[in-house]
């Protein structure tokens, strides 16, 4: 690899760990807005249970989508970016050692059919 290669992995391995703190920043951030306006709107409702409820409701589907949505993303983002650079998914092996498939064992179909029934 050439130094204008290494410099190159090493800028976009910078760039995507930025990307990744202030996209976590950015959700975490309207996850507590969320949670702050639901604290808000209960506090404010002095009590009534079913509204409240659905106040609850809203905001942890609210959140946990946010947080879902984001982590996803960023999942097929990563699975990209290592299928784009050639690591062709072996980041959890050493990186060194040559991916090994073996070819699955072909199913031996019966040499001949059965025979057809006849009703008579």
């Amino acid at each position: 690899m050439s130094q204008d290669q290494a410099a190159a992995v090493t800028g976009e391995t910078q760039l995507e760990k930025v990307r990744a703190r202030y996209g976590l920043l950015a959700v975490i951030i309207s996850n507590v807005a969320i949670v702050a306006v639901a604290i808000v709107g209960v506090w404010r409702l002095d009590g009534d249970k079913s509204v409240i409820v659905g106040i609850l409701t809203a905001a942890f589907t609210a959140v946990s989508s946010m947080t879902t949505a984001y982590l996803g993303i960023k999942a097929v983002s990563n699975t990209a970016r290592s299928i784009a650079l050639g690591d062709g998914g072996r980041s959890s092996r050493q990186h060194g050692a040559p991916a090994t498939t073996k070819a699955p064992e072909p199913t031996t179909a019966p040499a001949t059919p059965p025979a057809q029934r006849t009703t008579s």
